[in-house]
Parts: C-alpha cells; structure tokens; sequence
C-alpha cells in the first residue's frame, strides 16, 4: 500500500458544523424511513452503536442500559416526526446539490478536507455520513482515502465502500464494526480468532486485553476491508449493471442477500481480491481473522475456506489454502453465470418472480437442506 500525502487542509469550522447538521437531517430521516427493515436484534445493535458515536464513546465503552433506553426514546419520538419529510439539498457556498450528488458536493468540500457519503445499502436503504479526510493512498492505481472524525451518520456502521471511484475507509465506522464482530463471534469463529490473537503475542480474549489488542487487529483487519473493495472495484464477473437491477427488482429479500454475498465472494476470491493478496503478503493475522467473521451466507457459499485454514494453523501450507480460494473463485463464476441466466430468463417473460422462485430453489433452499441435521428415526 503506498501513501500518497497526508490530508493538508483544515476544515473550516463553520463549514463543518453547517454541513454536518444537513447531512445529520438526512441520516435522521433514512433512519425513521426505513428502521423497519432490520431485525429486533439488528436494529439494537445499531441504534447502539449510534448511540455510542452520537456520545464519542469508543466501541467497549457500555453505558447503564436505562440511559441508552431513554436515548432511544427520544429517538424513536424524534422519527415520528420526520417519517415522511422528503431528503434536504445539501448546500455548500451557496450553492443547492441533490443529496445524492456526491461529486458534486465532494468537489466543492477538497479543499477543505471533508468528504460526504451518501448511497444506496441493504434493502435500498438510504446511507449518508460526512467526515474528516485523514490521508490519500494509493492501492493498485486506485484512489483510496482514509477517514477520521465522523460529523454526521446514520444507523449503518459501514466500514468501506467504494463511490465514484474512490475507496474509502471509514476508520471510526470500520473500529466499532470490528469490536462488534469480536463480541458477537460465534463459537465455531473463536480458535480463528485464538489464533490471530497468537500470532501477535496475546493468548486470552479477556475484553481488557482485547481493548488493548485493538489497534494491531484493527490494523490487520483495515487491510481486508480495503482490498475487499478493490477487488469489488476490480471485477467485471458479475455485471455491475445487472447487480443493481437485480438489488432494485428484489430488494429486502432472499435474493437480494444471495446477490450481495455472491459478489462480495467474488470479490474477496478474485486475483486481485482480498484473500490472494493477503496470501501472496503472508498477512496470517488477517487470514485468521477472516476464517473467524465468515458466517452466515458466506460461510455457506464458500464452505472451504474455514477447514482450508484450519489444516493451515496445524500444517502452515499457505499454497493450499491459495488453491482453495481459487476453486471457490471458480464457484462463484458458474453460480454468477446460472443465476444471471435465470434473472434474464425471467425478465424476458417467464416473470420475476419466477426467477427469484428458481434462484432461491438452487441456491438457498438446497443449501438450507444441506445444512440442517438428518431426522431422528
């Protein structure tokens, strides 16, 4: 990874402030909008994590749990009231932009080192933040710009995306994603993490030493979270144009998850993906962190990976572990050409739902059958 400059511009404070409440407004009504499509479970865990920010609490601090309910509270009341107001222009100089014009705004905010997100995440939902520029890199000619202070957020702890043509890492967002992975990591995760722990001089995951090892596993997993978006940035597999139509035609459902996870496996899998370029870099830390957070759909795509680097830990064939993520690339590659197959299929006349009826057949319903326990006779 090369480092280009630091960022050299200091935000006009006056600036910052003006721009942060619009974009705060925003990230409010998104929020009132659309809290409906998370779990119970999945909101609380957002609404924490926001709660955390909008406090400047770092990501192991828990407050009293009477003071984060009475947050919420006022939250939920404060949702009520902007549930149908439509998104705000963003102006800056004078000047009124759509929320949604990133380039436009981020044009005007260079020179004074700010940069505004805005976009499209899970379910269409609508994601918008605004924070410091702490420096520029450069990663395999793309631009990369490495975020600080947060100003304005929304419920999403993002911690990389790609816009525009810019990578970006969201280091506040990405270390409070990080932490809430450690502390949710599902039992089957824990000797991957063990062993990341291992390898950089730490034997327990008591929270202290967590807290303490934070830095150096944030460090190792920065890097995944990076390359992940190269390599999405990088692949022409899986047609962009098509991925967003079929993300638009199926949102908040089995499919949309599906395509979204097929992607990111593309992407991770990909030469110029995460995994090759952490093998190729013997970045173990990073590997054994990512054997640890695979979970969930994943880990059901991509069901290798973990006894791959289990033989790893006990034999150190890195070569073998290459060899697997290439044939999961190549999965990935036939299961991206039948399921654009079969959405094309049912766009030119047997009809969307058929095709998500037939993708859900082949790929998440055998899969639901594969992985649940044989019957007791």
């Amino acid at each position: 990874m090369e480092t280009l400059s630091p960022a050299s511009s200091s935000p006009d404070k006056n600036l910052s402030i003006s721009i942060a409440k619009q974009v705060q407004k925003n990230c409010n009504i998104s929020d009132a909008t659309h809290a409906g499509v998370f779990s119970i479970c999945g909101l609380a865990l957002r609404m924490r994590d926001l709660y955390k920010w909008e406090k400047q609490l770092p990501p192991w601090k828990e407050k009293a749990q009477e003071d984060i309910l009475d947050w919420i509270g006022q939250r939920e009341e404060t949702w009520d009231d902007i549930r149908e107001v439509p998104y705000q222009s963003i102006i800056v100089a004078g000047v009124e932009y759509d929320a949604f014009d990133t380039v436009g705004i981020n044009r005007v905010l260079a020179a004074s080192g700010l940069f505004y997100g805005a976009g499209y995440a899970y379910s269409l939902k609508p994601t918008f933040f605004l924070a410091h520029i702490t420096r520029e890199q450069n990663i395999e000619g793309r631009q990369v710009l490495v975020l600080g202070k947060e100003l304005a957020r929304d419920l999403l702890t993002l911690p990389a995306m790609s816009r525009d043509g810019v990578i970006v890492l969201r280091t506040e967002a990405a270390r409070m994603y990080l932490w809430d992975q450690i502390q949710y990591l599902k039992k089957s995760g824990k000797p991957f993490l063990e062993y990341a722990l291992a390898q950089i001089g730490v034997t327990d995951q008591d929270p202290g030493t967590l807290r303490q090892t934070l830095p150096q596993l944030f460090a190792a997993q920065a890097e995944t979270y990076l390359r992940h978006e190269v390599g999405e940035s990088m692949d022409q597999v899986f047609d962009r144009e098509t991925w967003r139509e079929m993300i638009a035609d199926y949102p908040h459902t089995p499919v949309e998850l599906l395509v979204r996870a097929v992607k990111d496996l593309l992407a991770d899998t990909s030469e110029n993906g995460t995994l090759p370029h952490l093998i190729h870099s013997g970045q173990v830390v990073s590997l054994a962190l990512y054997a640890a957070f695979l979970d969930g759909l994943g880990r059901e795509l991509f069901p290798e990976f973990r006894p791959a680097f289990r033989r790893y830990m006990e034999n150190g064939d890195l070569a073998a572990v290459a060899r697997t993520v290439t044939a999961g690339h190549r999965n990935a590659r036939h299961m991206v050409t039948d399921i654009i197959a079969l959405y094309r299929e049912g766009r030119n006349g047997k009809g969307k739902s058929w095709a998500a009826a037939e993708i859900s057949r082949r790929y998440l319903e055998k899969k639901a059958e594969k992985s649940r326990p044989p019957k007791k006779t």
